[in-house]
């Protein structure tokens, strides 16, 4: 059964109100005008309707392209992982990859092994997701202080947002966050010093809408 939208029945009504007028004696040219005034609402009627199927084409071709680029992008970080190491986590709007990039002990340097894997990252992003926010995540094995240790891991998150922006990432899109030694995300719990090398290190984080699924930051978010 077809189905005419309300605008159209509501012009169909007015149409057939304007017939039954014509056998009641209603002059020509007032029934004239008001067919024309008929004709104009059902044509702003129909593109209004071709205006929202437009849309809705558009909104769907979106979400098949997002589609496509999550896939891509996925699809690159796994050949990331098999070449360079680390784990990926798929969480809702965002992928954390676990990088195999770590840091001497007490040292927010990055090492000139992890820059390739940095380098990889970058691109990856560049190409297939540019207006994605990337937030490094910076962590600290348990030795020390606490704080000592917060302010350690977001340095270390500080110096990769520095090399991500040399190798073409917005600095706007790209926040750094420190978790410290906070023992539920140590890789290796408890270790420190030579055993700990696991726990010194940054995840990041794609986020693909663009910020609002970011993880929140316990401490030192820029």
């Amino acid at each position: 059964m077809s189905r005419i939208s309300f605008s159209g029945r509501a012009a169909v009504a007015a149409l057939a109100a304007v017939v039954g007028l014509s056998g009641c004696g209603v002059k020509r040219g007032d029934m004239d005008a008001e067919l024309a005034r008929i004709r104009s609402e059902m044509q702003q009627g129909d593109q209004a309707l071709a205006d929202r199927l437009d849309q809705t084409d558009r909104e769907v071709a979106g979400l098949a392209g997002l589609a496509d680029r999550i896939q891509s992008l996925e699809g690159e970080l796994e050949s990331m992982r098999a070449e360079f190491g680390g784990q990926i986590e798929r969480m809702q709007a965002a992928i954390r990859f676990n990088s195999p990039v770590h840091f001497g002990y007490d040292s927010d340097q990055i090492r000139a092994e992890d820059r390739t894997v940095l380098n990889r990252f970058a691109s990856v992003v560049r190409e297939y997701y540019p207006m994605a926010t990337v937030t490094v995540e910076g962590f600290a094995d348990p030795a020390g202080d606490a704080m000592y240790n917060i302010n350690l891991g977001l340095r270390r998150a500080d110096a990769v947002k520095r090399h991500l922006t040399s190798n073409g990432l917005e600095a706007s899109r790209v926040r750094t966050v420190s978790y410290g030694e906070a023992r539920n995300r140590q890789v290796t719990p408890g270790a420190f010093g030579d055993r700990g090398l696991a726990n010194r290190r940054v995840a990041l984080v794609i986020d693909y809408t663009g910020g609002a699924g970011a993880p929140m930051a316990r401490r030192g978010e820029t």
